[in-house]
């Protein structure tokens, strides 16, 4: 009976490990606004959240779980049981990457928090519970919105800006960019250091991008189009807020880099391409020959491609460009 005992015993623990050792991936989740989700990619559409672009600079060892949505603040994100969905999922050792204050700031009463108290009070919920869980939380402020005017717009909503068209405005851009976000980008360092919490300074990083830039490269992450400029938005836009393609992909860049500042373990999983192709849109590029079009005559390149089947594209015999195949990609 007792060697009965001991053999069922011994199935059962390798059952178990068995089960543990199976996925060893470790996943980032992350929740927050518009300028961290996931996007519509449906008909051309270019507006793109930095938390989309993150999955290109980490190997398959990090799977990023992007629960960010537009248009909410930490309080609408648990209210509507978003936070409840993550953390039914979360394991230990799991990463929580927290952003928000965009939408914090706003008027209405189920969005808007106070930094200091509500505001605070939702970022600390959001860390020790996800302590209760295993998992490790990163705090992270709100990335700027491209303001060059000495008296920032008025927006009563973010979100309403991807229904404006582009506007001759008489508005004077100056050479400094101002902060729209007061209180609500020190309320998160507060926490962490309450807390003792990872913080990544995401505000002073792409202040530092956007006002490197300038007034004029600066628009060129964002989804600030002039008319017949790009088909999608024929008519233009001027979205000082929203990241397109291009900076979804330099954002995410810096903060995954930041990341790994903060967190030095999960440097061993950081990863640079220099062009990412994924038909989510996740990537510079939904298709190969967009991308393979888009390299340099004998430039050395080398492309990931995240998922999906591929036709395996005739190059020259003495093409540079490079493949790596990730997230379960290969050729037909």
């Amino acid at each position: 009976m007792r060697q009965i005992k001991f053999l069922a015993t011994f199935a059962l623990l390798l059952v178990l490990l068995t089960a543990a050792t199976k996925d060893k991936t470790t996943t980032i989740f992350m929740i927050g606004d518009s300028t961290m989700a996931n996007k519509d990619i449906t008909e051309g559409k270019q507006e793109r959240g930095w938390g989309m672009a993150l999955q290109c600079y980490f190997d398959d060892n990090i799977v990023i779980d992007n629960h960010a949505v537009n248009g909410r603040s930490s309080l609408s994100f648990i209210n509507e049981g978003r936070w409840d969905a993550v953390l039914q999922k979360m394991r230990p050792g799991d990463y929580v990457i927290i952003q928000f204050g965009h939408n914090d700031e706003k008027k209405p009463a189920d969005r808007h928090t106070d930094p200091g108290s509500t505001f605070d009070y939702n970022l600390a919920k959001f860390v020790r519970e996800t302590r209760e869980r295993g998992g490790i939380p990163v705090l992270m402020n709100a990335v700027v919105r491209r303001n060059f005017q000495k008296v920032a717009p008025q927006n009563e909503d973010d979100e309403a800006l991807r229904n404006t068209t582009y506007q001759p405005s008489a508005a004077e851009e100056i050479d400094s960019l101002v902060d729209t976000h007061g209180l609500y980008i020190v309320a998160p360092r507060d926490v962490a250091e309450r807390m003792n919490v990872h913080f990544v300074d995401a505000n002073r990083i792409t202040h530092n991008l956007e006002q490197g830039l300038g007034v004029e490269e600066s628009k060129k992450l964002h989804m600030w189009f002039l008319p017949g400029e790009e088909p999608s938005v024929p008519q233009g836009r001027q979205d000082n807020t929203h990241y397109r393609v291009h900076g979804a992909q330099v954002v995410a860049h810096l903060l995954a880099d930041a990341l790994c500042e903060e967190i030095p373990l999960l440097a061993k999983y950081r990863t640079d391409a220099d062009i990412t192709v994924d038909e989510k849109g996740r990537g510079d590029y939904l298709d190969l020959t967009s991308a393979l079009a888009s390299v340099e005559p004998n430039k050395e390149v080398t492309i990931q491609l995240l998922g999906g089947e591929w036709e395996r594209p005739q190059l020259p015999k003495k093409s540079k460009v490079h493949f790596v195949l990730r997230q379960g990609a290969r050729w037909k």
